[in-house]
């Protein structure tokens, strides 16, 4: 009647809520600088992003007559992810409610819930939304300026490095303030939520691959979406590989795709694709990665 693994049985005193717990206080540093940053529009964009994903949730459930898993706070994270990867100049808020909608359902819940989406769900509906309403996701306010203007990797004026890495310019709302996003990092760092193999091969190949072909390699890493997806999107236990070397090869991946698309394709961020790109490479790296049991043949 019970399905039971050969020993040893490895326990943890972490849970899903315990996670979720731990990324939602990594972000609140990022939360509050993008508040300084471009004033209370950011916040109101989170919350609608968050509470979005949340009755969402619950509501598909329900009517799915499936257990209600809104406690585990999953879906805040997915709301804070998604809110954090929008421009906060996002005035049509029904464009957020319906990109909040895809991310919890669409990808999130008919491929079963937690842990069996096969790409992250506030990734998937930033590209869906970039496709979908490129006019308004293009659109950045300027800081400290109500008149909109281009991010520093879509052709607007490069910032110093210490207004790149405090996030005095423009972007999404979550993606500006390096320093934060470094913080959020080394809080989960310390937590163990994550492992530093997909972050260091992520940004170490974007300063790599932007050195030999003639960029400026800084300027890629503090600019764009590059240490918010490093950190907290190409780190998704569901939709990354589990092994060490695994997680290196898709870091790697990330950055060459993420470069390849901001030097030579049509859009100026390639951070979301590239992750996106290689969550659907993900079953193949785990399957290539994966020891063999002691005495067996490796598939």
């Amino acid at each position: 009647m019970f399905l039971v693994s050969p020993a040893p049985h490895v326990r943890a005193k972490d849970s899903t809520t315990s996670i979720m717990l731990d990324v939602i206080i990594a972000l609140i540093p990022t939360l509050i600088a993008s508040v300084i940053i471009f004033g209370f529009d950011a916040l109101a964009l989170t919350a609608i992003c968050v509470i979005t994903c949340v009755i969402g949730e619950f509501v598909f459930q329900k009517i799915c007559k499936r257990d209600v898993t809104v406690g585990d706070l999953s879906a805040v994270v997915t709301g804070m992810l998604l809110a954090f990867n929008l421009p906060a100049s996002l005035d049509i808020w029904w464009q957020a409610i319906i990109g909040s909608l895809v991310a919890i359902i669409v990808v999130k819940q008919l491929f079963g819930g937690i842990g069996k989406n096969f790409a992250n769900p506030a990734i998937t509906a930033r590209v869906m939304m970039l496709i979908s309403f490129s006019g308004a996701m293009s659109k950045f306010p300027a800081v400290n300026d109500a008149i909109s203007s281009a991010t520093p990797l879509s052709g607007g004026e490069m910032p110093s490095y210490l207004r790149l890495f405090l996030g005095n310019h423009g972007g999404s709302l979550g993606e500006t303030c390096a320093l934060t996003l470094l913080i959020g990092g080394v809080y989960l760092l310390v937590r163990r939520v994550i492992t530093w193999h997909t972050p260091v091969a992520f940004v170490g190949t974007v300063f790599l691959f932007a050195l030999i072909l003639g960029e400026n390699p800084v300027q890629h890493i503090l600019t764009g979406g590059l240490l918010l997806g490093a950190i907290f999107m190409a780190t998704d236990y569901s939709t990354t590989p589990p092994t060490k070397w695994g997680k290196v090869i898709f870091g790697v991946g990330c950055g060459l795709i993420t470069v390849l698309i901001r030097v030579f394709g049509s859009y100026p961020e390639g951070v979301s694709f590239a992750i996106l790109f290689m969550n659907i490479l993900t079953p193949h790296i785990t399957s290539l990665t994966r020891r063999k049991v002691f005495g067996g043949v490796k598939k």
